[in-house]
């Protein structure tokens, strides 16, 4: 068998609008995906980030970019759609990526108070993970 393309998604939220704050959660987020994922970057195919219209301090691509080996991964950022009453300083990413496994098990994050966007898929519902409030 062929390998196949994947898709894994996170989420997490800034404690602020600031650079310190956001390249703070995207780390984690971005820790955390590549632990549990065993991602290795020549397999990423490019990974998309969304980010609230509250957030504007900094590119969370560019905090991605820092990474080790990750310089060669395409990256984009978007705004999210807003809608009225969501959740605020949110910021999201869906990574899409080649596996030789096509039945591998995609562990996604939904961290801070993102784990409330899908709470199914929240790693801290699951034991994987404890993260501070």
């Amino acid at each position: 068998m062929g390998w196949k393309v994947r898709a894994i998604r996170g989420a997490t939220t800034a404690a602020e609008n600031s650079k310190a704050a956001i390249r703070e959660a995207v780390t984690e987020l971005l820790d955390e995906l590549e632990r549990y994922n065993r991602l290795d970057p020549d397999d990423i195919i490019s990974i998309t980030f969304s980010v609230t219209r509250d957030l504007d301090a900094i590119f969370p691509a560019s905090v991605a970019r820092e990474r080790p080996l990750w310089q060669n991964v395409p990256l984009l950022d978007v705004q999210q759609m807003h809608v009225e009453g969501s959740l605020e300083r949110c910021i999201r990413c869906l990574i899409h990526i080649n596996t030789p496994d096509p039945y591998v098990k995609i562990h996604h994050a939904y961290l801070r108070q993102a784990k409330h966007l899908r709470p199914d898929l929240s790693m801290v519902d699951l034991g994987m993970v404890t993260i501070p409030e």
